[in-house]
């Protein structure tokens, strides 16, 4: 799955991540019934969701979870830690090579930012409601 598409889905699907699973009805057979492995499916980029998800009350209430999450409203490296993801330069060049970022060196301030702008307009795109505060 792409960069972009692990950011969208931690934070489209956070509370779906978040959510236990309910718990399976109990029943008294003898043995359960062998249910047929799954298949491997390829990997594919998360959906849109059905209705708009609010991203600055997502990272909100994760940074929250996080003890603060560092400066995540304005640095990709904070907001891909937030989001336990890869921040290291190669990941960064990866993510800017998928949303088309080719602003300043690389792991500058400049392109930094650029990135940063790029995945919060990305995320709106997509059915982010997106608060100016998090588009720098």
């Amino acid at each position: 799955m792409s960069i972009f598409g692990n950011i969208m889905g931690k934070i489209f699907h956070h509370k779906q991540d978040a959510a236990p699973a309910p718990a399976a009805p109990q029943t008294t057979q003898a043995a359960p019934t062998p249910k047929p492995a799954p298949t491997a499916a390829p990997a594919a980029a998360p959906e849109a969701p059905a209705q708009p998800v609010d991203v600055g009350a997502v990272l909100s209430e994760m940074a929250t979870m996080k003890n603060g999450g560092g400066n995540y409203q304005s640095s990709i490296v904070d907001l891909l830690k937030l989001l336990d993801l890869d921040s290291s330069l190669a990941a960064r060049k990866e993510l800017g090579q998928e949303l088309g970022v080719h602003a300043g060196d690389d792991g500058s301030a400049e392109q930094n930012i650029a990135l940063h702008r790029a995945v919060m307009a990305k995320l709106a795109e997509n059915g982010g409601i997106v608060p100016d505060s998090l588009r720098g």
